[in-house]
């Protein structure tokens, strides 16, 4: 008696799965679509303000002052929303940025209401 009432749970559990998996074939559309959407992707070095004078004085040689400290993570922004923090590296000659910290779901929503 035990082990058929262990074959049916077994049994109702199996079929559970597969209808878990039919519904989610059926009703959740395929998102391959979406794939092929370009992304804007931009790392902020840092911020600073000016007057309209001082960068006026700007010329080849000057030096910006940024906001950030050196070593401090950069943010890196998807579409002008932040979506994680990282540090420079170099490679094959050129800049990149390894992640050091993803932003969660939640702290993006957030960022959507001001």
């Amino acid at each position: 008696m035990e082990q058929e009432s262990q074959n049916l749970k077994e049994d109702m559990e199996k079929k559970q799965g597969a209808e878990a998996n039919s519904f989610v074939q059926k009703e959740v559309p395929n998102l391959d679509f979406i794939l092929d959407i370009p992304l804007e992707i931009s790392v902020e070095l840092g911020r600073t303000k000016m007057l309209i004078s001082e960068l006026l004085q700007l010329g080849q040689g000057s030096v910006i002052e940024l906001s950030k400290l050196a070593g401090e993570p950069l943010e890196v922004f998807v579409n002008q929303k932040l979506v994680a923090r990282g540090e420079v590296v170099v490679v094959n000659e050129k800049f990149g940025v390894r992640l050091t910290d993803i932003i969660s779901p939640t702290e993006r929503v957030k960022q959507l209401g001001g």
